[in-house]
């Protein structure tokens, strides 16, 4: 019997120029960034899956320097599931780097070079710069591809995805013919984009990224906690809790997940870290997770109540609490957190799961007590989500161009990153949008661009041909 073995693999870098691979052939999934357990100005980690256990090394060369240097020396886990071929997860941490300026690194086998990218090292809290987010991305689609490419083109320094990262089930698989080659392909065309290799990717938790836990069924699942190098500041809880659902494995199946997930799971579920001036925070919103137990209104409260010396604080979940479209509109479970996010002083709120783009008029919320609890299923004890009904308040003075200061928090769902649009009726049809809606876009897929400086953030929706959808302004 195959021994599944199921493994994860983290990076973290910057910059927006991936340089295309100079052989291929080394890599089954290319080098690619991300934050980190630990994240900071001057360091990223650097991860990528080879079938080879070569002599591995990774050199760096910063802004100034004429001379290589040697990162720390890659970390192997080898990976053995079934129904995907036995590799390895090669892992260095880059560090040394000036923050938010460019530097350029090179993967070596065996003495030889055979892969150079350039990143940008993260920004500190005074300097500017830039994001892309948009969630429900890793559809292998035409749009998603063409969505990948610009996104490469505006140059973000930041990719924020808030949730479904890869369709259907969150498996290894997947990741390897609808995810890598979309994000971090050789070049920039029409398939995709080298954003990956140069940029750090940061997710939240998606349905179709944690929904599946039968491990017997589908052994490669619950990637994200494989793949992901995100910090673990999370709330630690055991299975079964309101935080994490049980697993379905046999003990060889558990173990394998548990040892190629390692210390991810399952805290890597909710996080907070500092990029810039802004304080993140990101939340698995899924149904299985119980928003009002009181361990986790805690954590978020005691998360955001630190953040003290950002100037913005954005939350990021994969459920929207506020919606108008008809697909999901009945899952409202995370608007339970509406008087912790306004106490915390959250300025924007960013979601995914509906497959369009919304945003709301700056809003404060007043939940009636816990809502109704859904259930359904085959087995009547599904959670399907929570009706929330409540009261809003709404700031319509604002306008994002000459009034720019909102009272509130504004909700953003930016879920049309590839996947089938949702509701696409609704967009001319204003009476079947709720009160607190203020721009309703379904029609085609696109992302959000916002440029950070200072007190001021400009927010942009972009279709996937470049147009401009939606610009708001906000400032302290």
């Amino acid at each position: 019997m195959l021994k599944k073995t199921y493994f994860l693999m983290l990076g973290l870098s910057l910059g927006y120029q991936g340089m295309k691979a100079q052989n291929s052939q080394p890599f089954i999934t290319p080098p690619y960034l991300q934050i980190g357990y630990q994240p900071s100005a001057s360091s990223l980690e650097l991860l990528w899956h080879s079938d080879s256990s070569a002599n591995w090394e990774v050199e760096l060369k910063t802004v100034g320097s004429a001379n290589w240097r040697k990162t720390t020396h890659p970390e192997a886990t080898r990976v053995a599931v079934a129904n995907v071929s036995t590799h390895y997860v090669y892992r260095t941490l880059i560090s040394g780097l000036p923050a938010g300026n460019e530097f350029d690194y090179r993967v070596l086998k065996n003495k030889k070079v055979v892969f150079t990218a350039k990143g940008k090292a993260p920004k500190e809290k005074n300097q500017s710069f830039r994001f892309v987010a948009f969630g429900d991305i890793g559809a292998g689609t035409p749009s998603a591809k063409a969505l990948a490419k610009q996104a490469y083109d505006v140059k973000p320094d930041l990719v924020v995805v808030p949730g479904d990262i890869v369709y259907e089930r969150g498996l290894i698989s997947e990741y390897r013919t609808k995810f890598w080659p979309v994000y971090n392909a050789d070049s920039a065309n029409a398939e995709g984009a080298p954003l990956m290799r140069s940029i750090p990717f940061v997710a939240a938790m998606g349905n179709h990224d944690g929904d599946t836990r039968d491990l017997n069924s589908y052994p490669d699942a619950l990637a994200y906690y494989a793949f992901w190098d995100q910090p673990l500041n999370g709330l630690q809880a055991a299975e079964g809790s309101a935080v994490v659902p049980f697993i379905k494995a046999t003990p060889e199946n558990k173990i394998a997940f548990e040892t190629a997930a390692g210390k991810a799971y399952p805290v890597m579920s909710n996080f907070s870290f500092n990029y810039g001036n802004i304080h993140w925070t990101f939340i698995d919103s899924d149904t299985y997770v119980d928003w009002t137990d009181s361990t986790l209104i805690k954590w978020l409260t005691n998360d955001l109540k630190s953040a003290k010396d950002a100037a913005w604080k954005i939350v990021v979940f994969h459920h929207p609490g506020f919606s108008s479209s008809i697909d999901h509109f009945e899952q409202q479970q995370m608007r339970l957190l509406s008087p912790v996010l306004e106490a915390g002083q959250v300025d924007v709120v960013l979601n995914g799961h509906v497959h369009n783009y919304q945003r709301t008029f700056p809003m404060h919320f007043a939940p009636e007590k816990k809502g109704t609890l859904l259930v359904g299923g085959k087995d009547n004890k599904t959670i399907r989500g929570r009706v929330v009904p409540g009261k809003w308040t709404l700031d319509k003075n604002f306008d994002g161009q000459s009034h720019t200061k909102p009272d509130g928090v504004i909700y953003l769902v930016t879920g049309a990153g590839g996947q089938e649009l949702y509701n696409e009726e609704q967009q001319e049809d204003t009476d079947s949008w709720q009160k607190f809606t203020h721009k309703f876009i379904s029609t085609i897929h696109s992302f959000t661009v916002a440029d950070v400086d200072g007190n001021k953030i400009i927010f942009r929706q972009i279709s996937e041909e470049g147009k401009e959808l939606d610009t708001f302004t906000i400032t302290k």
